[in-house]
């Protein structure tokens, strides 16, 4: 499975399309702007957003749900690299993130 370090997709943030594959309370609380935002409980009916013409980036909290969502992913021949550490590692680094609301973004 291919992954991708937080500050190498922050710095491709204009070539890929993030995907968001955590839970709708976890979301709220703070994402990747611009991420398209998928549970991996619905990804299965929800494909026809995911981006055929660039990288997908796959994104949960820790890496883990994402890792299998990008092994199945590229199974079904999307280009898709996991997220090295999730969104805490991406919080962890400091890159930006929002949260929906008007609090702080904060990785639930």
């Amino acid at each position: 499975m291919s992954q991708i370090t937080v500050n190498e997709a922050y710095e491709r943030r204009d070539e890929v399309q993030f995907l968001d594959v955590r839970e709708p309370m976890e979301w709220v609380a703070g994402h990747i702007d611009g991420a398209l935002h998928v549970p991996m409980a619905q990804l299965r009916d929800d494909r026809e957003q995911l981006a055929s013409d660039r990288t997908i980036v796959c994104v949960c909290r820790s890496g883990n749900r994402s890792a299998a969502v990008t092994t199945a992913l590229v199974r079904a021949g999307y280009d898709a690299v996991n997220l090295m550490g999730g969104m805490q590692e991406w919080a962890g680094e400091k890159l930006p993130y929002v949260s929906e609301g008007d609090q702080d973004p904060f990785v639930a």
